[in-house]
């Protein structure tokens, strides 16, 4: 009888894996169910836009004020019976796998508290938090609860920003010198952002600064994921109110540099551009990167100055929502210091904070 349990064993081991893996496929085949936490941002168009694609499904939706939560976005599209003036009452009815965050950069730290302890994942709109003792609080709820805790950005998705990655570490432009990021608009109401959004955006006590919090962090992320995680030995930054009257509270253009061991990026946030911009020059010692648009790029070597045709990104790669669903479905690993993990977004709203310390003293502030 001996001889017969490992094959009856084993036929058990298969009976169970041919049971298991399609129900485990058409989990994943099923539509994310998702969340909406606040509808305040302008961000909040990547929902409605992405709504009727498939690949995730909305459960509920939270919003505190009244007015907001009965004219958004989202009105027209999900039953009103989804919606919630209590974020801890939808979580319990509704259940949902994810989260996503779409109101001030200081709600962020309620969602988390809300979600964690239930086992729900989140995705916040960038940056990660307004300041770094907010940061520390959802990181330590994050890694308490095991959940993921993702920042999305838009110049995670450009095609230009991962073939520049790729060319960096395949050494094509040699060592890294220099980081240059400009990123910015016209400002939040010379291009017509809606009421709700600006009157946080512009608020310092529910953003935590102005240009500086609103596009420091897209230069301060991709910097990050370049240089695999490594933390700046210091931080200096000016600050500029260049249209006080439009914006009173908090500054509209910066400059922020960043100092590493043995190199230095320099970061350009401004709401007085005069057009948009999200772009990136990464210098070597044998050329440098120009990465213009999320599609269009140069690159310099040998005085021969190159257009590359970036390589499209694959999905999940490609989109915040089908990453998010990847991810929280275990399909992907979310690395550390990846564009998206915690790791990397740790290290961002610390660059943050210390450039808005250092534009207030008007000194260096050096990172412990």
């Amino acid at each position: 009888m001996k001889k017969l349990r490992l094959p009856f064993t084993l036929g058990l081991l298969f009976l169970l894996f041919m049971c298991v893996c399609p129900a485990l496929a058409q989990q994943n085949n099923n539509p994310l169910r998702i969340a909406v936490a606040g509808v305040a941002h302008g961000h909040l168009n990547d929902v409605t836009s992405r709504i009727k694609r498939g690949d995730f499904k909305i459960v509920g939706v939270y919003e505190k004020d009244d007015r907001m939560r009965e004219q958004n976005g989202l009105s027209r599209l999900v039953d009103k019976k989804l919606f919630y003036g209590n974020l801890e009452q939808m979580l319990d009815e509704t259940k949902p796998e994810a989260v996503v965050a779409y109101g001030s950069i200081r709600d962020h730290l309620s969602v988390v508290e809300a979600c964690a302890p239930r086992g729900i994942h989140v995705m916040v709109e960038k940056p990660l938090a307004m300041n770094i003792k907010h940061a520390k609080q959802m990181a330590k709820l994050a890694r308490k609860y095991h959940i993921l805790l993702l920042t999305n950005y838009e110049t995670s998705w450009y095609d230009t920003n991962h073939e520049a990655y790729k060319i960096i570490k395949d050494g094509g432009i040699g060592q890294i010198t220099r980081i240059q990021v400009y990123d910015g608009h016209q400002g939040p109401f010379e291009i017509g952002c809606g009421k709700d959004f600006t009157d946080w955006l512009t608020d310092p006590e529910q953003n935590g600064g102005g240009a500086i919090i609103d596009f420091g962090c897209y230069g301060a992320n991709l910097a990050t994921w370049i240089l695999n995680g490594q933390r700046p030995v210091s931080v200096y930054a000016t600050a500029n109110q260049q249209k006080p009257g439009k914006y009173p509270k908090v500054e509209d253009d910066a400059t922020i540099i960043v100092q590493y061991p043995n190199l230095t990026v320099q970061l350009m946030p401004s709401w007085n551009w005069p057009m948009n911009r999200k772009d990136m020059y990464v210098y070597g010692e044998k050329g440098y990167i120009y990465q213009q648009t999320g599609k269009k790029m140069f690159i310099q070597q040998n005085g021969t100055y190159i257009p590359v045709s970036p390589e499209p990104l694959k999905t999940p790669y490609n989109d915040s929502f089908y990453y998010l669903k990847a991810a929280v479905r275990g399909e992907i690993e979310v690395k550390p210091y990846d564009l998206a993990s915690l790791e990397n977004n740790l290290i961002v709203v610390e660059i943050l904070d210390a450039a808005i310390k250092s534009a207030k003293r008007g000194k260096v502030v050096y990172l412990k």
